[in-house]
């Protein structure tokens, strides 16, 4: 039996954006702050269900919504969001310590 094999980043951005699609979600023309604003409204779900003491299942599905939105938006507008999270780690890596901030 193969291993199976794990998914991309840009796996994800495609079967994000195909089920949307699927679902009704791009059948006119989105605006970048509305679908902007929607990532943000998921990250403060996220931040409710934490200060409700929520399990961190609740705060998996949460964040995982945000990556579903960040994803979907990503495969509309054809970003390669995984070259930039590989770039961006690598820049990170050769940044100094906190960067210089306090927070």
């Amino acid at each position: 039996m193969l291993p199976k094999q794990k998914k991309s980043i840009n796996d994800f951005i495609k079967e994000c954006h195909r089920v949307a699609k699927t679902k009704g979600w791009w059948l006119d023309v989105r605006n970048d702050g509305e679908l902007i604003a929607l990532m943000h409204s998921e990250l403060s779900e996220a931040l409710e269900a934490m200060r409700n003491h929520g399990k961190k299942e609740e705060l998996a599905e949460e964040l995982a919504d945000c990556c579903i939105r960040i994803f979907d938006y990503c495969g509309a507008r054809n970003i390669d969001l995984e070259k930039a999270l590989i770039k961006k780690i690598e820049y990170n890596k050769g940044r100094p310590y906190r960067h210089g901030k306090k927070f």
